[in-house]
């Protein structure tokens, strides 16, 4: 993936599938799922990189949202980081009602989708999805998006549609996310209104002085957009393999650390195994944790093994 698309593909909770061949899975490997996303891609590389001194050999496929669900039925894809719910809803529940899919943990504690404002517009007044429309002068009457057929474009188009919160003579400016945090950025800088699509994990809410806005309609889910990235697996894989089971059970992160992932590697351009080695070596209490209760393929503690291999401290 070229390094200057990384800022913009990160968190996204939906996107296009690409049709792409998938060669044949040797024993003790651990096929993951990977779209362009700078989150799920870190997170994938400090899996592979935990899992190696257990015996489990890591192969990463760059393939599209709908690829990695088909995958994950078909049994060619074991293990998806970025299961973004409610927005991959419908295209998880067929495969879970099925029992081809399953869902093994919320691995991010924290994630959210909502309508965010530049922090100097909140203090102006803007709190809510209530307050758009009387200001919506202020706004042009326009909020951004970061793509056509994204579950947020649905969202606000039929909220448009409805007149949900006065909306309905407003206008959807749905670029990319490029486009929209590109805008978000420059009226920042002049210190301009803006209403954009904002998410958590991403480099947004470490790099941009913003606010979510409340919505008492839960337009975006309930809970004002709460969200819950979900790590999946094949329903086969996972009962066939009860050890990595338990791994991604306990392999979780707060938001926050996943932002820090999403801006080192998407946005600072770090390389990926150099931003997955220091989170690691940052955390050594918390890869503990993540290894209670695993073992190595051959059976053996996983802790001591991992520890030992990548010279973690106590």
């Amino acid at each position: 993936m070229s390094h200057s698309l990384r800022p913009l593909l990160a968190g996204l909770p939906l996107a296009a599938g690409i049709g792409l061949a998938l060669p044949a899975q040797a024993a003790d490997t651990v096929r993951f799922g990977v779209p362009s996303w700078p989150g799920i891609t870190v997170k994938t590389e400090i899996a592979s990189q935990l899992l190696a001194p257990l015996g489990y050999q890591a192969q990463t496929d760059e393939i599209g949202l709908q690829v990695i669900y088909q995958g994950m039925e078909s049994g060619d894809v074991d293990v998806f980081l970025g299961g973004w719910l409610p927005a991959q809803e419908p295209m998880l529940t067929p495969m879970e009602d099925k029992g081809s899919v399953k869902r093994i943990a919320n691995n991010v504690d924290g994630a959210q989708m909502t309508l965010a404002v530049p922090e100097y517009v909140y203090e102006q007044g803007v709190t809510s999805f209530e307050d758009l429309d009387e200001n919506r002068d202020m706004f042009k009457g326009q909020i951004h998006g970061f793509g056509a057929g994204s579950a947020a474009s649905e969202i606000l188009n039929k909220a448009i549609d409805n007149d949900t919160w006065g909306l309905g003579d407003w206008q959807l400016v749905d670029t990319s996310t490029v486009g929209m945090l590109s805008a978000a950025r420059d009226s920042i800088s002049r210190e301009e209104p803006i209403v954009w699509v904002g998410w958590t994990p991403h480099w947004m809410n470490l790099e941009l002085p913003m606010r979510y806005l409340d919505d008492s309609k839960n337009l975006f889910g309930e809970g004002n957009g709460a969200s819950q990235v979900l790590t999946l697996m094949s329903a086969d894989y996972a009962e066939a393999n009860p050890n990595l089971t338990t791994f991604f059970e306990n392999f979780t992160f707060t938001a926050e650390q996943q932002s820090w992932m999403i801006k080192a590697f998407g946005l600072d351009e770090k390389e990926l195994d150099t931003v997955a080695t220091t989170w690691i070596e940052d955390h050594p209490d918390r890869v503990e944790e993540m290894l209670d209760g695993v073992t190595t393929a051959d059976g053996d503690a996983a802790w001591p093994v991992v520890q030992e291999a990548l010279s973690l401290e106590d």
